[in-house]
């Protein structure tokens, strides 16, 4: 069975999910609150981990961690492991708790991390469990709206992506999150690339050169045909900014451009990559917007003669540059 990829490097940062087996309840009293928070604590302690953020529901829980040393695989496996030990011993039961493997996605330390808090942080409010998200007891929200102190969670990172000062900063983050109280709010998971990176266009391609070699023979990885496609496009990307004598910045950037268009066409042609992938790494453009700018191009190419001429050089190009 085919098993994701696992990208682990020093100071990382995820969100960590994992839910209940069959849906089930994997927190039914307040003592299991505490002790799943117990060792979270211990996680931190042994692993030198730091959490961002948590909401524990009743039948699944979501983590901000960071991993300075590139661990978090084993930091899971004791978190889920010692949970499921302590549900089974105190319910006198045997088997899994959670559904599968926890799952998890490289976030980028930007924006996308500063909406990616938001979002957990209302999930008692989506859930209709409270009206307002400092009122749910299970959460590291209230932590971020006073100055009281925590052995458990980090909040600095986040916090100074308001862009405020520190005097200013709680309260910022504080209207941030009430700014979308009530409201119907995107899920961030739309914007995930490959299944397992949320990010900018930079950090998708670092994340991807990073990991190439690391899945390259790995043909029983889920996610290999993602990442693979990912790596084409930057080298389409890459390719079409030598010619042009542009940056792939500037290419990604343009909010509409013949460079741009021709990038796209010679994704969607010679990778494997879907309308969704392609649209998250050319900078957020929708799979529609995709799909428009490729059946364009279909019908640019068969009255422009410069532009045939443009691609087939480009062609070439790519071909020489793939050896």
């Amino acid at each position: 069975m085919a098993r994701p990829l696992r990208i682990e490097y020093e100071g990382a940062v995820y969100h960590v999910t994992a839910r209940g087996n069959e849906r089930r309840d994997i927190f039914i009293s307040e003592t299991d609150f505490k002790k799943f928070l117990e060792y979270l604590r211990e996680a931190k302690r042994k692993f030198n981990i730091n959490f961002h953020c948590y909401v524990l529901m009743s039948n699944h829980y979501h983590l901000i961690i960071e991993t300075p040393e590139a661990n978090l695989s084993r930091v899971m496996h004791y978190i889920n492991g010692s949970y499921t030990t302590y549900i089974n011993v105190k319910r006198k039961r045997s088997g899994h708790l959670f559904q599968g493997r926890y799952k998890s996605i490289l976030v980028d330390k930007d924006i996308y991390l500063l909406e990616l808090s938001r979002y957990i942080h209302l999930n008692p409010v989506r859930a209709e469990l409270v009206e307002k998200p400092e009122e749910y007891r299970y959460s590291s929200y209230r932590l971020y709206t006073s100055y009281r102190k925590d052995n458990l969670v980090t909040s600095e990172l986040i916090l100074s992506l308001t862009g405020r000062n520190s005097v200013n900063e709680r309260r910022a983050y504080q209207c941030f999150v009430e700014a979308a109280t009530g409201k119907k709010q995107d899920n961030p998971s739309k914007d995930i690339y490959g299944g397992m990176i949320l990010g900018g266009h930079r950090f998708i391609k670092e994340t991807l050169r990073r990991i190439k070699e690391d899945y390259h023979d790995r043909d029983e990885v889920s996610n290999r045909r993602a990442l693979q496609a990912g790596c084409e496009i930057d080298e389409i990307v890459s390719i079409v900014s030598d010619y042009f004598k542009l940056s792939g910045t500037d290419i990604i950037k343009a909010a509409s451009s013949k460079q741009r268009n021709i990038a796209i066409y010679l994704i969607r042609k010679s990778t494997g990559a879907t309308n969704r992938e392609v649209g998250i790494f050319m900078g957020g453009l929708t799979h529609s917007a995709i799909a428009k700018i490729y059946r364009k191009m279909i019908l640019d190419i068969e009255v422009d003669r410069k532009l045939r001429r443009e691609i087939s050089q480009i062609k070439m190009n790519l071909d020489n540059f793939k050896g």
